[in-house]
Formats: structure tokens, sequence, C-alpha cells
């Protein structure tokens, strides 16, 4: 057995310290340490993006990430996108498009959908689509999520007016 280590970050803006094996995938500590079950293990090889959280405003697979690696960074998880009185405007936008059914990919296409929007607020269709292709979904079907994500969009530009 390896011995633990001590880590430090900063998730969904509260400072928090833990102790992983230098072995366990960020994707690990968030479920199994921390208690954060909102990103899901997919295939556990960074090809489904069910496991998507943003760190240090870059969006990447958790389980190709070890948790030991976070040490002094700033991670965002689904859980982290809005609080209890209000959706996120994707999530809400999911929602209403009826962009979700078992829930597997669906934490991960919203904070793939989170990333994109923080770094083009006025997607086109097709960047949505190139932007989500690395998150699979076996149910709903791409289109009603990369019209929610354009929705979302819209909400966001006219918050900003």
């Amino acid at each position: 057995m390896s011995k633990k280590v001590q880590v430090q970050a900063r998730i969904n803006g509260e400072e928090v310290e833990f102790l992983c094996e230098p072995r366990q995938s960020l994707l690990e500590v968030l479920r199994d340490e921390l208690g954060l079950t909102g990103s899901k293990e997919g295939c556990n090889n960074g090809n489904c993006g069910a496991c998507n959280v943003i760190m240090d405003g870059v969006l990447v697979n958790s389980c190709l990430v070890l948790g030991v690696e976070i040490q002094g960074k700033e991670i965002t998880t689904i859980e982290g996108l809005a609080g209890p009185e209000k959706l996120h405007p994707l999530q809400q936008k999911f929602l209403e498009y009826a962009a979700l059914q078992c829930g597997i990919c669906t934490p991960g296409f919203i904070v793939a959908s989170k990333a994109l929007l923080d770094k083009n607020p006025h997607p086109t269709e097709q960047e949505v689509r190139y932007w989500l292709a690395g998150n699979l979904c076996r149910c709903t079907g791409y289109d009603k999520i990369v019209r929610a994500v354009l929705a979302a969009a819209e909400v966001n530009h006219e918050e900003r007016r």
C-alpha cells in the first residue's frame, strides 16, 4: 500500500485538504474521499467525458488526472456550478430541452459546456458540436444537448446586458 499524500486545493470555491494515494485519480478522490459524486465514471480512460471538471480554467477528464496533481489548483465540478436556490442556466436549459435521460453523461456535458461558454460566450452550433465531441451519450442524442447549450448562451448574453 502506498503512503498517502496530503493535498490542498480549492474545489468549488472552498479550500479543501485531503489525503490520497499517489495512484488515485482525481475522479476517485472527488467521489470516494470528498463525497462529490456528480462526476461520473464512464470509460475511465478519457474517452467519454462523463467525469469532466474544470481545472484552473481548463476542461479536463478527472479520470486522467491524479489527485496529487491538483495541489494548489482550482477545481470546479458539477456541484460547484450553482447554489441550492437557483440552477445554472445550463442546468435549466438541459431540463427545458430534455437534453438528459439516464444522467451518466449529463454532468460531464454541462461542465464541458460551461468551459466552452467561459471561453466563448457566443458559440455557433458548429463550435458547440466540435467542443462537445469528447463527450459521449447513448440515450438522448446530441441535437437536444446542442440546442440547450445554445439557449443557455443566449440567457448568459441577455444577463450580461
